[in-house]
């Protein structure tokens, strides 16, 4: 907000001497046309200096070294137009001509060449450029929402400096501010993210006003501003990952990166999974690992909610993840104990007693 504040009090300032002093014979015009051409002047200022402002250090070096040698050759070459061009029209404008190309193809070759130079070897203030514009960033909107890059960040694998976009804080504000419930927390979730995210010291975070009001699609600014900065895009969006590719643009996917961290499995090897559904296909189960993984389990449809150990037979990896398909054995499995039913005891008989009134009692 500063900087556009200076911006304006610098095209005003400018608009205001052309007014006043009424340069390039621009009197005998009404005097408010100076001042147009005052603030025309002063917005190509602005523009260039916007430009320069994402330029390195080693391209304006570049620039300026080739400059001055465009500029030194274009002294030779008018020496030798003034000796052997009598014509001083024509000799006026040969001059101007050269000194005009020259100082062009020195600009821009030597900008075009300047990152060849190795600042870092001269130390001092030179040594902060040594990482190049390839130490930027973008956070993309999807990548803040999912939170994982907090704990990237955290880690301390992230280095440079982390770009985050205004145009993405506002379409998090309007995710924040949405009607939908569920919307609403995950651009607040995405917020707080954000102010953990800062709260990192050794992460650099960098908000940057870049905007591009003729591309819609915020998906379409991240790649613009990638390409101004010379930035790679930090994503978990499959469609912005392939799109950023085409046009040139490196991105860091982080579904990619959970994906290249989980266990590698191979085929033989036996682990135990814990059965939580059927599949497809017949007589299969499903598991899942502790990381997120598909388990695909043969023969093992009966065994729903119970934790069994199988054996891997392939491992297949798609564009979502990693799939593992196993197979139980069901002659593995441990027989439980078979509980025997109580044999009966075998009592002896007892004698049957038979009293007599007379007699008494008698067997």
């Amino acid at each position: 907000m500063d900087l556009f504040i200076i911006r304006f009090v610098f095209i005003g300032v400018v608009a205001l001497v052309c007014y006043n002093l009424q340069p390039f014979g621009l009197a005998k015009f009404a005097p408010w046309f100076a001042a147009v051409v005052g603030a025309i002047l002063g917005i190509l200022v602005v523009g260039f200096e916007a430009r320069l402002r994402v330029v390195s250090l080693k391209r304006l070096i570049g620039a300026v070294i080739g400059s001055i040698c465009g500029i030194l050759g274009a002294y030779l070459f008018s020496v030798v137009i003034r000796n052997s061009i009598t014509h001083p029209e024509t000799q006026r404008f040969l001059q101007l001509m050269v000194m005009l190309l020259m100082a062009y193809v020195g600009l821009v070759v030597g900008a075009n060449k300047g990152d060849l130079l190795n600042l870092a070897a001269l130390g001092g203030i030179f040594g902060s450029e040594k990482q190049g514009r390839k130490s930027f960033k973008i956070l993309d909107t999807s990548v803040i929402i999912d939170g994982r890059i907090a704990d990237i960040a955290d880690t301390g694998f992230l280095d440079g400096v982390l770009v985050i976009p205004q145009f993405v804080l506002r379409e998090l504000q309007l995710v924040a501010d949405s009607a939908d419930s569920l919307k609403r927390n995950r651009g607040r979730r995405g917020l707080d993210i954000l102010q953990r995210v800062q709260k990192i010291v050794n992460i650099n975070v960098q908000i940057v006003e870049d905007d591009f009001p003729t591309v819609r699609e915020v998906d379409l600014k991240l790649i613009e501003l990638a390409k101004v900065y010379e930035a790679k895009i930090i994503t978990n969006d499959f469609n912005l990952n392939k799109v950023a590719q085409l046009q040139g643009v490196e991105v860091l996917n982080i579904n990619e990166l959970a994906n290249a961290l989980k266990p590698i499995v191979l085929p033989g090897e036996t682990m135990r999974v814990f059965i939580l559904k059927e599949g497809k296909e017949y007589n299969q189960g499903v598991a899942y690992l502790d990381d997120g993984t598909m388990v695909v389990v043969d023969n093992a449809r009966k065994l729903i909610g119970k934790n069994v150990d199988i054996a891997v037979t392939s491992v297949l990896q798609t564009t979502a993840g990693k799939m593992i398909f196993g197979k139980f054995d069901e002659r593995t499995r441990p027989m439980e104990p078979k509980l025997e039913a109580p044999k009966p005891e075998l009592r002896k008989p007892q004698p049957i007693v038979v009293e007599s009134a007379q007699h008494g009692p008698t067997e």
